[in-house]
This record gives C-alpha cells, structure tokens and sequence, in this order.
C-alpha cells in the first residue's frame, strides 16, 4: 500500500470527493481519500438531494449558482449523470418577519442574477394545488432550483477522480493525526499510516472529532434529520417543486411514485443517533406534514431514514486554512448545504489548496470568525 501523497482528504462524502475530483482535474493527481466506511456512506447517503439558490447571503447564493450551472452539465464533466431536475424550490413564509425577510432576499439574490420571484399565497397555490395555504403569507420561487441524486453525484465526483488517478481507500478510519513541525505529518488509521504535506478535513459531522485529535476546537453539532417516504401517490404531478415551509423546516418533493418529506426537530439533542424517531413522526411531523398537505391524512409511510446535519453556530460552512497548523484545511460544517455546494466549494479548495486565486472570496467562512462576537447568520435554514 503506497499511503503517501501530497494531499489526503479525510472523508469520501460528496465534499471530499468533490474537491478530489477538481484537485485532479487541475493537475494534482497525487490524491488519497481515506473514508471510515464506504465511498458516500455518511451524511451525502442520507440527505434529499436539494439544490437550492435562495440563501440570505450573497456568498451561499454565489456558491448556489455555480454549483447550478456544474450540476446542469454534470454528465459532461465527469461522465455520470447527476440526475439533476430543475422543477424550481417554493418557500413558504407564514409570518410578517419571515416575509419581510424574503423580501429582503429577493432583492438580493435578484440583484445577483438569480431569476426568482415574490409570490402570492394564491401564486404558490397555483403551482402546487394540493397545498393548504390558509395561513401562508407569501412565498418565493426560483425555476433553476431542482435536486439530484446524492449516490449518481457522489460516484460521478468519485469514478472521475479515480480515472484521473485518486486513489480511495475506504473502510479506512482515522484514529490519529500526528503533527510534525506544525503541520500535519502522519494520520495512523486502522489500515496503517498515510502522509501527506496537505491535510483535508472533510469528515462532516464527525469533523470535530477529527479535530480534536490536532487540538482543534471546531464548532460542529451533529444533529439529526429524517426523511419519510410515502406510498405511491399518482395524483401528485412529477414536475412538482421542492416545497419547504421555513417556520418548522418541514419540506417535501416528489420521489418516484410517491413524496419524500422531513422537518427538523427544534429539540433535538446534539449527537451521533442515525436511528429514525418513529416518535417525533407520530408526535410532531405527521400534524405539520397533514396541515400543509391534506391528503397526507389518508396517505402510508413504507420507510424512513434518518442522517446527520453538520450544523455550526451562524449555519456557514467552514472553509479554509488552519492558521496555526499549515498544510491543514477545513471543508466541514454546511448546515445542511453541502450537498447542493459541492460542485463549487470543491472547485474552491482545490484552487485555495494549490496556491491559485479561487473564483469566489470564501475568507468570511475561515475557522477564526468564530471568535467573533457577531456572526452573520444564514436565514435560509433548514
């Protein structure tokens, strides 16, 4: 086993093979992912495939809308469809504020190029006519927002990166990572001992404890989130957008013959349980889920699954250079983004990794802003 390289990655989800991929495709083919499991096991496995360009600030916008236009020609880049559909994201607002918020984004990501738009609670309707919209406000809808398939994806990003000479072992879990003359030397893992002068943490919700073994305080909290599918629905139109009601978080989109559909859960405790919560299905969920969409009273549930978000306090990823440890980078921490960011923020890396000017300015989501006082949080979370 030949365990040297000059850049190993810690974590084979979508990040991590995305920024693999995009190292390779600009000449640094000397590549070595280390996954615990296997090639998109994690948080990628469990998550709904979202592809959204309606952040409330300009830098996750901006990341949206590259990651948009990478996911449109994904099959030409990497070989591998991406299963990518554009059948637009509708965001519902139910109170004052929450309006007053969109207003404000609108404004923003139109100002950006973004073509998306302020809707009436009847517009909204009109574009899913099996919402309940009696308490809606208003809402917003872009067209180029869709989702893709997160394994199509995630073994596009890995296979490509294979044929240009990344090398993926997975299986592989990190157990230490020794630190010599202030940079990441040797990571030990159950498969023996790798090294590398440039260290990538792209662990997910297990960054932090990736951190902790370099004495990094990273501020990641895993939390739990589920998806539910139902039994086939013939009568909901496959071209439905992604629908997501921004108060509770509760979502929903077509998936085959029937809906997928989640909410986050306010109280859920920090930690590593993937168990799915039957409970908070029957307790929580299931009454948001039938007050937006009536019919869902007389629907089945054939299974759920449940996957780990990596949220940090302001719900920005963290991106970037370790300052006090050179050759180690941070790629962790989206809040639930990562997924529809990674085409970007692989491309980003990459470039930042190798010395070259990367296309967007990502400084604001170094690991030192967290010393801060006043963090900008990203509204537009679920």
């Amino acid at each position: 086993m030949d365990g040297t390289a000059e850049v190993i990655i810690i974590g084979g989800g979508v990040i991590g093979c995305s920024i693999a991929y995009h190292l390779a495709r600009i000449g640094c083919r000397n590549v070595i992912i280390l996954e615990r499991n296997y090639i998109g096991s994690g948080s990628t496995e469990k998550c709904a495939g979202g592809v959204r360009q309606q952040f409330s600030s300009e830098v996750n916008i901006r990341l949206s809308m590259k990651s948009v236009k990478f996911f449109e020609r994904f099959e030409e880049e990497t070989g591998h469809p991406a299963d990518f559909h554009q059948h637009g994201y509708l965001i519902l607002a139910t109170s004052p504020e929450e309006v007053a918020t969109f207003c404000q984004n609108v404004a923003l990501q139109q100002s950006l190029g973004l073509k998306v738009q302020l809707l009436s609670p009847q517009e909204a309707k009109e574009i899913v006519p099996e919402l309940n919209v009696e308490d809606v406000l208003g809402a917003t809808f872009c067209p180029t927002d869709g989702y893709a398939d997160p394994y199509s994806v995630t073994q596009g990003f890995a296979s490509a990166a294979r044929r240009l000479g990344v090398k993926i072992f997975e299986e592989t879990t990190v157990i230490a990572i020794k630190v010599v003359r202030g940079r990441p030397h040797r990571i030990l893992t159950n498969q023996g001992e790798f090294e590398a002068p440039v260290v990538v943490n792209a662990a997910g919700a297990y960054a932090a404890q990736i951190g902790k073994m370099v004495n990094l305080d990273i501020p990641i909290r895993p939390s739990r989130r589920h998806i539910f599918v139902t039994t086939p629905l013939d009568a909901v139109p496959k071209d439905i957008p992604m629908i997501i009601e921004l108060r509770s978080g509760f979502w929903f989109r077509k998936e085959g013959p029937g809906l997928i559909f989640g909410m986050r859960n306010a109280n859920e405790p920090e930690g590593f349980d993937a168990s799915v919560d039957w409970d908070f299905l029957a307790n929580s969920l299931a009454e948001v889920a039938c007050h937006r969409l009536p019919f869902l009273n007389n629907t089945g549930i054939v299974r759920g699954q449940a996957g780990l978000h990596s949220d940090t306090p302001d719900y920005h990823a963290i991106l970037g250079p370790v300052p006090k440890i050179k050759g180690l980078y941070l790629a962790c921490g989206f809040s639930g983004h990562g997924f529809m960011h990674s085409p970007a923020v692989g491309r980003l890396m990459a470039r930042l990794i190798l010395g070259r000017r990367p296309s967007l300015n990502i400084s604001q989501f170094g690991l030192e802003r967290f010393k801060s006082l006043h963090l900008q949080e990203e509204r537009i979370f679920v």
